[in-house]
């Protein structure tokens, strides 16, 4: 959509809503994104990681997604899904080693435009919360326009980002690899997980959230989402 970095996130709804047609879509279009002003404690998130078969997303595509809820600084695992996407290629093996998705597997998956129409859902009034939102944001903006052939409108807090500003404004170094999920998860004393599993990644993700929003609250009881967006 051109422009859309011009305009509120209500004009852009108003706007797709006279141009998608797709019923998930629409509802998803139909329902207010949450307001910036909203306190932490009185937002809904949804957790959300994805595999891919690159980091480009231009050229990749999305191999599995994976997202759990949060509310009421809670993390609410019943709604949480897995889903593989089936891709009509033949997978590199350098990145079934990292991943652990085979072409079996993949081929199991169901198409991106289900997948996508079962995000959406789950997405609907909620905060996105990825770790390092140059993947997850740019390859669901692509994932967007290839199904619905515009990018939806969405709101999302990114961890890395957030610790980033922390770190700023306590003026303390970045150390090299610091700000890797698994390594942040250590900072904050979380268990290790494995990588490189969608739903295992959101879950991860979804807890070191928790645990910046303990230490953020410590300082400002009254956090906002317009504190922690990026």
């Amino acid at each position: 959509m051109m422009f859309s970095h011009w305009l509120s996130p209500a004009i852009q709804q108003k706007y797709l809503l006279q141009k998608v047609t797709e019923p998930t879509a629409r509802r998803y279009l139909a329902t207010p994104l949450p307001d910036k002003n909203t306190g932490v404690a009185d937002l809904k998130f949804l957790a959300l990681d994805f595999e891919t078969t690159g980091l480009n997303a231009r050229s990749a595509a999305i191999l599995s997604m994976g997202y759990t809820h949060l509310a009421a600084g809670r993390i609410v695992l019943r709604d949480s899904a897995h889903h593989l996407i089936k891709l009509d290629i033949e997978l590199p093996q350098a990145g079934v080693t990292i991943h652990q998705i085979t072409d079996d597997g993949m081929h199991q998956g169901i198409p991106l435009a289900q997948a996508l129409a079962c995000l959406l859902t789950q997405m609907r009034g909620r905060v996105l919360l990825v770790h390092y939102a140059g993947i997850e944001r740019n390859f669901l903006q692509a994932a967007m326009k290839q199904v619905y052939g515009y990018t939806l409108p969405f709101v999302w807090v990114d961890t890395l980002r957030l610790e980033q500003r922390m770190l700023a404004r306590a003026q303390r170094p970045v150390a090299e690899n610091q700000l890797r999920l698994a390594n942040l998860r250590a900072q904050y004393r979380l268990p290790r997980y494995g990588a490189h599993n969608a739903l295992e990644d959101a879950l991860a993700t979804a807890e070191l959230f928790l645990a910046q929003c303990s230490r953020l609250q410590a300082q400002n009881a009254a956090l906002s989402l317009r504190d922690i967006m990026g």
